[in-house]
């Protein structure tokens, strides 16, 4: 099948998202449309309270837009039951936050072991997948270290392989260098996107860094409620 007629891995559909603010109502974005297809990986770029985070939310089906539609490889999330929408998120989208809330008394393998036993996979297998995403995120020698015996930057390493160990169509990762150094973050943003094409992902990364954003295939700037596609950023 060429790419003209691929389906969309995520479509957002004239979305909206109002808060109730006392008697009136706070308007966070209003008609934002996207679609983001297989292998892309796209930034999501905006000021500090513009919304990103509410927007990956509602892509990710952990909230439900005010208005208009969130589409999973052609599914729209509307007419999903609660437990279709739970099973998608379980089994085709992959979350990495700013803080990678690993679970300390497990290792490296264990924490990415773990969702994969929830999905139901077997044991064998499942620490067969935990090696083969760790060892593609530079951790091989660092399987049994526990998330206090690793630096920063290996631990969010270890929250992207948690994130694709199920194998999901798409990620959406939300300021996910945000808390490390410059020089770490860009090898966490490298070793990201390195599996992210690896796995033929399509990922949605909300960053403040350009620097990151102009290595990505595009960006979505959101602005005073409007979503506008800017295309590549320049690396200057």
């Amino acid at each position: 099948m060429s790419d003209a007629f691929a389906v969309a891995a995520l479509r957002l559909d004239s979305v909206a998202r109002t808060y109730r603010e006392g008697a009136g109502q706070l308007e966070i974005f209003r008609n934002v449309s996207a679609v983001l297809m297989p292998g892309e990986l796209v930034a999501l770029v905006g000021p500090s309270g513009a919304g990103k985070s509410s927007l990956l939310h509602m892509a990710g089906l952990l909230e439900a837009p005010t208005a208009g539609d969130i589409v999973i490889a052609g599914a729209p999330a509307s007419s999903l039951t609660e437990a279709e929408r739970t099973r998608i998120r379980r089994d085709t989208i992959g979350f990495v936050y700013q803080a990678h809330h690993l679970l300390p008394e497990f290792t490296a393998l264990e924490n990415v072991v773990i969702p994969q036993l929830i999905a139901g996979k077997r044991r064998k297998p499942a620490e067969a997948e935990a090696e083969r995403l760790l060892t593609m995120m530079g951790l091989q020698d660092r399987l049994s270290h526990r998330p206090s015996q690793l630096s920063g930057g290996e631990q969010q390493r270890v929250a992207v392989a948690r994130a694709l160990a199920n194998k999901p169509q798409i990620l959406l990762a939300d300021e996910p260098t945000g808390n490390l150094d410059p020089r770490t973050a860009a090898g966490v943003f490298d070793a990201l996107t390195a599996i992210v094409r690896a796995e033929g992902l399509a990922a949605l990364v909300a960053t403040h860094n350009l620097q990151l954003a102009a290595k990505m295939d595009r960006a979505l700037i959101l602005h005073e409620g409007r979503l506008v596609d800017s295309g590549k950023l320049s690396a200057a």
